[in-house]
């Protein structure tokens, strides 16, 4: 099967979002044709990212002002599947969080209660967080330090963010300096967990050898299809260099320029 047939064969495409679909505020031309040939085609899409720095409201006004229509049913992220996690293993846990007041938001909304009392504090949960003070990092060192044992969970292992100039530091690179810091590292939740594609294959009904997910990174988006067992595809439009992608371990199921060729295989 050529690259694509293959394409043409998907039935749910999960979407990375920055570097992706879009860059910062700037949406790629492809973009809009390519998520209407999805649906004309008759298959769908979802989209799925590690960015828990917005909740998903955030994404639905920010799709919106590219000129994206979209609703909370079209996504996938890292807080959505942090707050499922959490509902598995620390139901009823009161929470510091170390992330914007979006993603604080989006877990008061699965019924979490949050504080910054550190003496109530049962888990931590950190995330990329665009608010980022000291005063976070002096709390999250301090309590996993004073509680050895008390569960750290990170919404996303990303380094780095794609911004229209470059790159800044994103939930993964806080955590390295949190663990200079405190010896401790956190359960990860994001991709390359192979949660977010198992979640939305189950919510929609879709088996593996139809799914497939599209991202610029190989150690989150690539690896969590991977993981997950569906085809993962790279896209050279974000943060992975040839270079990258020549030393990389993991090796995608398909190397696309860009998510436009996708619409190419679809016309």
């Amino acid at each position: 099967m050529d690259s694509a047939e293959l394409l043409r064969s998907m039935r749910l495409f999960l979407f990375d979002m920055d570097g992706t679909l879009y860059l910062g505020d700037e949406l790629f031309p492809f973009t809009k044709p390519l998520l209407k040939a999805i649906r004309d085609s008759g298959a769908t899409y979802l989209f799925m990212t590690n960015n828990s720095s917005k909740s998903v409201e955030d994404y639905v006004k920010k799709l919106s002002r590219l000129g994206i229509d979209a609703d909370r049913e079209d996504f996938i992220t890292s807080s959505q599947a942090t707050a499922y996690y959490l509902h598995r293993h620390y139901e009823g846990k009161t929470l510091y969080v170390c992330g914007t007041e979006s993603l604080k938001e989006e877990l008061r909304r699965e019924s979490f209660a949050l504080t910054e009392d550190l003496e109530k504090v049962e888990v931590v949960v950190t995330g990329f967080d665009t608010e980022l003070t000291f005063k976070k990092l002096w709390d999250v060192s301090w309590l996993l330090t004073k509680n050895p044992d008390i569960p750290y969970i990170a919404t996303n292992p990303d380094l780095v963010c794609p911004t229209e100039f470059g790159y800044v530091p994103d939930c993964g690179s806080v955590a390295i300096m949190i663990k200079n810091a405190t010896g401790r590292e956190p359960v990860v939740i994001g991709k390359p967990s192979p949660l977010m594609p198992e979640l939305a294959m189950d919510r929609l009904g879709f088996m593996k050898s139809e799914t497939c997910v599209i991202g610029d990174r190989i150690y989150t988006d690539v690896k969590s299809g991977l993981n997950a067992g569906i085809t993962g595809i790279l896209v050279m439009s974000g943060e992975t260099t040839e270079e990258i992608l020549a030393a990389s371990p993991d090796k995608p199921d398909l190397v696309l320029r860009d998510a436009g060729e996708i619409l190419k295989a679809l016309k």
